[in-house]
């Protein structure tokens, strides 16, 4: 069973990484006019500069409310786009593209327990500064923090050989 290096898997990220930049572009800003619509005065008007000019800006609160409404957004379709793809067929966009798959030890799709493990870990990955997408390059088996806590593994499958959808 051949699993992929380092930067196929990079590719593979790339890829998928260009449309799900496109869907968080899309549903935040969705969400901030939803936001802006509902929202009470107190969020917009800054009471220092209501006398200057009667435009609404965002008070600190506002920010602050609009940044978590924004990350919580992009956190929630994120995994969602990730563990849907992973659990149904094994395979994002990107995967699709390289005829990569990702699957449990027992070569079963994963579940979503397992995604949200995945998930986790793929963020602490990217939080130490990419050292657990950077071991794939140090491991025989090419597997990064992710793959290992999670228990699964991205495996090359050739064409004649996949499942059939």
């Amino acid at each position: 069973m051949y699993h992929p290096g380092f930067f196929k898997r990079l590719l593979v990220a790339l890829y998928d990484g260009f449309l799900l930049i496109a869907v968080l572009i899309v549903s935040s800003a969705v969400l901030m006019a939803i936001f802006t619509a509902i929202a009470p005065d107190s969020l917009f008007i800054d009471p220092d500069k209501f006398e200057q000019k009667k435009i609404a800006t965002l008070t600190a609160m506002g920010k602050t409310m609009g940044s978590i409404i924004v990350t919580a957004n992009c956190m929630i379709l994120s995994f969602f786009y990730y563990a849907w793809f992973w659990i149904h067929g094994g395979q994002t966009v990107g995967m699709r593209a390289w005829n990569l798959y990702l699957v449990k030890e027992d070569g079963k799709f994963i579940d979503w327990k397992i995604a949200a493990i995945r998930y986790a870990s793929a963020i602490v990955s990217w939080v130490c500064l990419g050292m657990g997408f950077a071991w794939v390059l140090l491991t025989a088996r090419r597997s990064a923090w992710h793959d290992t806590w999670s228990n699964s593994q991205i495996v090359y499958v050739p064409k004649d050989r996949q499942p059939k959808r």
